[in-house]
């Protein structure tokens, strides 16, 4: 198994080696370019990604204007989780910030290992039990602090983030215009 991806696994629960074994038959690594999507809105997703490095987020188009929903960067997972349960097509997307390299999980190969191996089902419980806790504590926020708040968080979880990241895709995430991001930087 990929190294990077077996640490990130280990985080949550490690594995048998018969069970790291099932799941790297499954994996295909990939690169995608600069700004290219990796999921397109209305796709149906069908894939599980590990991001080896690289920045990716998810958006979605409301009247037309572009919204960061979240950002990925190195050793994390992507899905979009209401499609891959559901199996109906997603309102967002996915787009590769800087030129990536990912591993690609098929997810209904994967889903199938669960009934051979408890602990790989194990394991897909808590990273997204860890997915769920992160989305909540993004609407909180969006719900409680104010844009400075938000802002400084920001930084302060990816400080990096800036000097790799539009801040048109910055400004959308945290919920308000470039204008008022700009004014929030010179403050700072």
């Amino acid at each position: 198994m990929n190294r990077a991806l077996q640490q990130y696994f280990n985080q949550f629960q490690s594995l048998s080696e018969t069970a790291e074994q099932a799941i790297t038959t499954i994996c295909k690594p990939i690169t995608i370019q600069k700004n290219k999507n990796l999921q397109h809105i209305g796709q149906t997703c069908q894939t599980i990604y590990f991001l080896q490095n690289g920045i990716a987020r998810i958006y979605y188009l409301k009247d037309e204007i572009d919204i960061t929903e979240g950002f990925y960067f190195e050793n994390s997972i992507i899905a979009r989780a209401e499609s891959l349960f559901t199996g109906r097509p997603s309102r967002k997307g996915i787009q590769v910030l800087e030129t990536a390299d990912l591993i690609a999980i098929d997810s209904q190969k994967f889903f199938a290992l669960f009934d051979a191996y408890p602990e790989i089902e194990r394991l897909f419980r808590k990273i997204i039990e860890a997915a769920y806790i992160d989305t909540i504590n993004r609407i909180e926020s969006l719900q409680f602090n104010s844009a400075e708040e938000r802002y400084k968080s920001l930084l302060e979880s990816s400080p990096d983030l800036i000097n790799r990241v539009p801040l048109k895709y910055i400004a959308s995430y945290l919920g308000i215009t470039q204008v008022s991001l700009s004014r929030i930087r010179a403050v700072r």
